[in-house]
């Protein structure tokens, strides 16, 4: 069992706790911001720094790069500073290059700053994973909807503020406010590492895994490849469906709002999903009806883009729902936050990493066959490794016992 303040002080745990609380919430908010909040505006900054299209898809490709890369990276830096110093590190980073970015005065100092600031985000998304697990134990399935719903709302309030704010002030105010949020949240979880003892978040009993016991473990590889599935899912949809439907007919209005359905499944999704992941002992069920919304979304996107595309989306959006499925689960298969910390960083490094190539392949695979139905045939064909990983990821075992992964009481 996990402690967070010895058992003498019972009212400082309870205070510092609504302070972990908040600080949960500011970092859950400013996970996807600096990502959304700039799209909307590329053309204008671009008019105004002096850039086109090519630097603009650059842009578009460093999110997922830099999530995978700072995914691996973040259970390194926790082992040795812990949970609330990497995660005030982590937004303290964000914030300050948030700002930079919005003094930007030429196009490099724009992609450096941008670099940098998705860099905190990429540790911030692994960690705060394991610090759920470390401050509301009793209440995983809570905070992680919580958690995941806060995360949409700052995905779709950004994009929807960026271009009034802009257009009120200026592109640089827009981009620069979402510094503040995190920069707050970076001084929380400061004044909480500062206040809490070196050992707060140690295990009573089991030790934390390491590497070679997440190689060894089929329930970590379960997790890695339904993450993986779900992010090139993800990646694709957004990067590419406003594309196929304007090819096929449609405005790029119609493109852009049958997208923003498609994200708003995630609010419903970051509602029940973790409560099902929680109160199923196995919930391969959600991974088995999601693989079947994926393919349904796909095929009718292929054989008819223009006719039911409304539920195309809407399958598309609940099909996705694999992602808080494995939010959930690396809490749920392991015994520590440690441990937690640990696993999310392979599963989010590896699962950025290859939705980094899915955009780009599915690009490549249009351009030579001169049509859509390759690239989301391939899209769909996804949903076949997603069901065996998913397999092994909801089976009830923990990580730790790697190899024979131990069914779990």
């Amino acid at each position: 069992m996990t402690t967070l303040l010895p058992p003498h002080a019972p009212v400082n745990r309870a205070r510092l706790t609504l302070w972990a609380g908040l600080a949960t919430a500011l970092t859950a908010l400013n996970l996807r911001t600096a990502v959304t909040g700039l799209s909307p505006l590329l053309e204008t900054i671009g008019a105004d720094l002096g850039f086109g299209l090519a630097l603009a898809g650059l842009l578009g490709t460093v999110p997922a790069a830099t999530f995978g890369v700072f995914g691996f990276l973040a259970p390194v830096i926790t082992r040795r500073y812990g949970l609330e110093r990497t995660a005030a590190a982590a937004l303290a980073l964000t914030a300050l290059a948030l700002v930079l970015r919005a003094l930007s005065p030429t196009p490099l100092a724009l992609v450096a700053s941008t670099v940098v600031a998705l860099a905190g985000i990429g540790a911030a998304n692994v960690v705060i994973v394991p610090l759920i697990k470390a401050w509301f134990a009793d209440r995983i399935a809570l905070w992680t909807s919580g958690y995941l719903l806060l995360l949409q709302t700052g995905q779709f309030v950004a994009p929807l503020l960026a271009v009034p704010v802009a257009g009120a002030t200026s592109w640089r105010l827009s981009v620069g406010i979402w510094a503040a949020p995190a920069a707050v949240a970076a001084v929380v979880w400061l004044t909480l590492a500062i206040a809490l003892p070196a050992d707060h978040h140690a295990p009573a009993a089991a030790a934390p895994v390491t590497q070679r016991q997440i190689g060894r473990s089929s329930t970590a590889w379960g997790l890695i490849g339904l993450f993986a599935m779900v992010s090139v899912s993800n990646y694709s949809i957004i990067t590419w469906v406003p594309a196929v439907l304007t090819d096929a007919g449609a405005s790029a209005a119609r493109g852009g709002a049958m997208l923003g359905l498609y994200s708003a499944w995630g609010v419903l999704a970051a509602l029940v999903v973790p409560q099902l992941a929680t109160r199923l002992r196995n919930p391969f069920v959600v991974v088995v009806a999601c693989s079947v919304l994926l393919v349904v979304g796909y095929a009718g996107l292929a054989l008819a883009p223009l006719d039911g595309t409304v539920l195309w989306m809407c399958a598309l959006g609940v099909g996705v729902s694999t992602f808080p499925l494995c939010m959930t689960l690396i809490n749920h298969r392991t015994r520590t936050p440690q441990s937690a910390s640990a696993v999310s960083g392979f599963v989010q490094g590896v699962g950025y990493g290859l939705a980094c190539f899915g955009p780009i392949g599915l690009g490549l695979v249009r351009e030579a066959t001169g049509s859509w139905t390759t690239p989301l045939v391939l899209l769909g064909a996804t949903a076949l490794p997603g069901l065996l990983a998913g397999w092994y990821a909801c089976r009830p075992c923990f990580v730790e016992d790697a190899v024979a992964d131990t069914y779990a009481a």
